[in-house]
């Protein structure tokens, strides 16, 4: 991967762990204008997807951004919403994060 895919693939993350930020506050207190926010969020974030799946096609970006989501949104869970996963989860995390690290492992030279 180039470091513009990761350069539009880390906005990608930013705008959808915003956009789940904003879902959570939604699931909370309600109100269709922080449901409309969260929406446009979510497009917006897909918009920035296709640009990753354009420099490194559709396995590989949809990969890559599950696991940073994934990551990223679980990190956001614990420090501002004070949620905790369970161990189980945890490793869970950990096995998805090898998975895609295999997938993503660049191959070597073809002869």
């Amino acid at each position: 991967m180039s470091g513009l895919s990761f350069v539009w693939l880390g906005a990608a993350t930013a705008v959808f762990v915003a956009a789940n930020a904003v879902l959570k506050t939604y699931a909370v207190k309600g109100g269709v204008p922080v449901l409309l926010a969260a929406l446009a969020l979510f497009c917006l974030g897909n918009w920035l997807m296709v640009q990753v799946m354009r420099l490194n096609g559709l396995g590989l970006a949809i990969a890559l951004s599950a696991i940073f989501q994934l990551v990223a949104i679980t990190v956001m869970a614990i420090f501002v919403f004070g949620e905790r996963p369970t161990g189980l989860q945890l490793a869970g995390m950990a096995l998805g994060c090898v998975a895609v690290a295999m997938i993503a492992w660049p191959a070597g030279a073809k002869a």
